[in-house]
């Protein structure tokens, strides 16, 4: 029992049907994308799905890992909605948390309602939802999650050495375990976006795409941080996390789809143990 699949997902909420509406076949690339991801986690059966997130608790200078027993929540887009409720693998959340603690790495522990039973029951946020209503919902086979949040205001190093931490705690959990990077790419590719134009946000994309292809993970630590400022992505921190865990694990990856469909770039790829 051991990590059997990872992957980069996005979580844009218009890659749900439901929630795209008119605007599905926009989306049409990157929905089929994450339907690969969704069959190839599928046959290797996992039984927990480890998911950094970049949009749960969000705690300064400290990474963040659930231990509530549920995570519930919804995600609304265009007039429609959908929820999800998950029961969350705390035994394996505190181990993660137990091991990171021992290495001298900031991060805290976060539950809510109650210490234990179904009002222990965690926000899931909508970097967890959307990847878990492919991997985990629509009448899949339940799984427990765990959901972790890198900080930003930490070395990525530290975000690095978490997700060491969880590869090789889920490693010896006796579990089989999938680890999902929740992450869209950079949000600068229109100056019809919140977040207006910028040149980097090409640069970023490419430089990411470029990395998956080669095998390194951890050559996104060299990106430059004016590229990234420029850029504005949401994925560099959970995907130095995969880094991580690919560092106690080898696994290959494989960009199963990229695109920019609107403001923000949605990259979908999958990794096999070697």
């Amino acid at each position: 029992m051991t990590i059997v699949y990872a992957c980069i997902a996005p979580h844009g909420g218009e890659l749900i049907p439901r929630l795209a509406g008119k605007s599905a076949e926009l989306f049409r690339p990157t929905m089929q994308g994450i339907r690969r991801l969704a069959r190839e986690l599928e046959a290797s059966r996992p039984e927990t799905l480890v998911v950094f997130s970049p949009h749960n608790l969000r705690l300064h200078k400290h990474v963040a890992v659930v231990v509530s027993e549920h995570t519930a929540g919804s995600v609304e887009e265009g007039g429609a909605s959908v929820r999800l409720r998950s029961k969350c693998d705390t035994e394996l959340a505190w181990g993660i948390v137990s091991e990171a603690e021992k290495r001298g790495l900031p991060v805290v522990a976060a539950n809510y309602g109650t210490s234990s039973g179904k009002l222990s029951c965690m926000q899931m946020d909508w970097g967890t939802l959307v990847p878990l209503w492919f991997f985990a919902g629509r009448g899949r086979k339940a799984r427990n999650v765990v959901i972790a949040t890198p900080s930003r205001e930490i070395p990525l190093e530290q975000n690095l050495e978490f997700g060491a931490v969880v590869g090789e705690v889920s490693e010896k959990s006796g579990r089989r375990v999938a680890v999902v990077a929740s992450a869209d790419q950079a949000h600068a590719h229109s100056r019809r976006g919140p977040y207006g134009y910028s040149d980097d946000a090409r640069r970023y994309d490419e430089e990411v795409i470029e990395i998956v292809k080669s095998g390194d993970l951890s050559s996104l630590l060299k990106i430059n941080t004016g590229v990234v400022e420029g850029a504005k992505p949401d994925s560099l921190w959970q995907m130095v996390m995969l880094a991580g865990v690919l560092k106690a694990v080898k696994m290959s990856g494989e960009i199963v789809s990229y695109q920019v469909p609107t403001y923000y770039g949605m990259l979908c790829a999958g990794y096999r143990r070697v």
